[in-house]
């Protein structure tokens, strides 16, 4: 498994080479994002989409 640090580097190679801060700091966070709801999946478990459509429908 891939250090955060190696994470981080493998994101910003693969940008291009003109993007902005903001692009590569947006990148790094949207990751963090996807890192973090990952380990909450794993650890608190998650809804099946027929569940979430069938909660959803009662507020319409």
């Amino acid at each position: 498994m891939n250090t955060e640090k190696e994470q981080a580097q493998n994101i910003l190679t693969n940008l291009p080479d003109d993007c902005s801060l903001e692009d590569a700091q947006y990148h790094l966070y949207v990751a963090e994002k996807i890192k973090k709801s990952l380990y909450r999946v794993e650890k608190e478990g998650a809804l099946s989409q027929q569940i979430v459509e069938e909660k959803l429908a009662k507020w319409s």
